[in-house]
């Protein structure tokens, strides 16, 4: 490439940028007045994040934990894909700015963070950084009086990093390749490995804040699902591209973003347990699966999916395989309190859906052998398990220890999805051909509460009346946009 630049100056790898001559520089360090005041009030998140940051220091007594936000990733070229915050930094802080870290031990906890650049200097309008570029920043003052917790400069990070014991520091790692090889010394994948578990694990019990961001997810989630089925014609085709749109504009009005990406699979596409596509055709006769959540403001996401007839009517085939899948998630539910398994979430919906396949002779042994871990027969058409740990990320907590999590048992205050499904291949020969190219799953949003469990996403119909009621009245209600009348 560079002998090519030599022969052709027209080549180039330089930046697009345009060069600043020293005379508009010393123009832009003038005349600046005083930044706007601003008010800064605590967040009512403050008095939770503490006590979170109490409780990890508790599991590494004398010991200075290193936790980052994380870097902008590069999309193409020097395009970045939206930033998202690590939801261990987010969680211990609610500060949701790239390139922070913090860094807590035995003398407290600081928050190291870009903030307002001096006039002084050039950073506010030469980096990109800078708050020409991207918008005003608080002081450090300002950060630490919003979020309950003593805040400083990134400039200040180095120091404090090279001043740690190797010995009694542990690093919340591949977040921030700067952070990482700062602390390459200690390097210890064990001890690490430790931090994040812990933190996963600590994160398995939502405190009050988080479930009341949990109920705000979900209801924007509710309001995306009705934005569809409204945008969704009952008589002719559309795309799976106008339900993901549709429901991304949802997203982006009433919270953050989507949770993940959304799964609007049409069709047979239902029967791809991660269609990710989005890119086939709505036909009227069809099911339309969708799975999709929306981000809200601080991070927390829904995850909810419903399998609605496209044209509002469920076909006897498709409704007595949505009514099985149905009655499987009820069974799951219905076992949801404080010291039951994990898994025997999972055993229960799978009871149901085990004993409807050997009903219609499609199991070729009896329900309760194919029910055996070691046979699993009904697996394949149902490959996935049948929930996880829902919160800042969809599939929450995920590097907390097994014997915790998936072998243990539940607390109050886990939230968590309830998701069974059947999914027919359209070349499965082993099923009859009424059945292929139909997949049906229904996903809920549980709360785990001192004697039981609440289905935080039960404003969404779910009884086939009721989805097909439901689906009449938000058509004949008129498409709108989130915001408007």
């Amino acid at each position: 490439m560079a002998e090519l630049a030599e022969a052709d100056p027209s080549i180039t790898t330089a930046s697009h940028d345009l060069p600043v001559p020293e005379r508009l520089a010393e123009f832009m360090r003038t005349g600046w007045g005083a930044p706007p005041a601003s008010a800064v009030s605590r967040e009512p998140s403050a008095p939770f994040t503490a006590a979170r940051r109490t409780r990890l220091a508790e599991r590494f007594p004398g010991e200075t934990l290193v936790i980052p936000s994380g870097t902008a990733k590069v999309r193409s070229n020097d395009s970045s894909y939206e930033f998202r915050p690590g939801s261990d930094l987010a969680w211990l802080t609610t500060c949701y700015e790239q390139d922070a870290v913090l860094v807590a031990g035995p003398g407290g906890a600081t928050l190291y963070v870009r903030v307002r650049a001096s006039r002084d200097s050039d950073e506010f309008f030469r980096s990109r950084g800078g708050e020409l570029w991207v918008g005003p920043r608080r002081s450090a003052a300002d950060w630490s009086a919003a979020l309950g917790l003593t805040c400083a400069s990134l400039d200040a990070l180095p120091k404090a990093l090279a001043e740690l014991d190797p010995a009694a520091t542990r690093v919340l790692r591949s977040y921030d390749a700067q952070v990482d090889a700062s602390l390459d010394a200690i390097d210890d994948g064990l001890r690490d490995g430790q931090l994040a578990a812990a933190l996963g694990e600590l994160r398995l019990v939502k405190d009050a804040w988080e479930i009341t961001q949990l109920r705000d997810a979900v209801d924007a989630t509710i309001q995306g699902f009705g934005d569809v089925v409204r945008a969704l014609p009952a008589d002719r085709e559309s795309s799976e591209r106008l339900v993901d749109g549709v429901f991304g504009l949802r997203a982006r009005h009433d919270g953050n973003t989507v949770g993940y990406g959304t799964i609007a699979a049409a069709g047979a596409h239902a029967c791809t347990l991660h269609w990710w596509r989005n890119d086939g055709v709505c036909r009227p006769g069809e099911l339309l699966l969708l799975d999709a959540g929306v981000e809200n403001s601080h991070l927390y996401t829904a995850d909810i999916t419903r399998t609605v007839p496209v044209s509002g009517r469920f076909s006897p085939v498709q409704r007595r395989v949505y009514e099985v899948v149905l009655a499987a998630q009820q069974a799951g539910i219905a076992v949801i309190r404080p010291g039951v398994a994990w898994r025997d979430i999972h055993r229960a919906c799978m009871k149901v859906i085990a004993g409807a396949l050997a009903e219609w002779g499609l199991l070729p042994v009896p329900a309760e052998e194919s029910l055996d871990d070691e046979v699993g027969l009904h697996r394949r058409w149902t490959l996935h398990a049948s929930g996880h740990m829902l919160g800042l990320d969809v599939h929450d907590c995920a590097k907390a220890r097994s014997e915790t999590y998936l072998d243990g048992v539940l607390a109050a205050g886990n939230v968590l999805t309830v998701e069974p499904g059947l999914y027919f291949q359209p070349d499965d020969e082993t099923v009859p051909e009424e059945y292929r190219g139909i997949g049906v799953r229904i996903e809920d949003d549980v709360l785990v509460t001192a004697d039981g469990a609440e289905v935080l996403s039960a404003a969404l119909p779910r009884e086939p009346d009721a989805v097909e009621a439901w689906m009449a009245a938000e058509r004949a209600a008129g498409l709108r946009l989130p915001g408007g009348s």
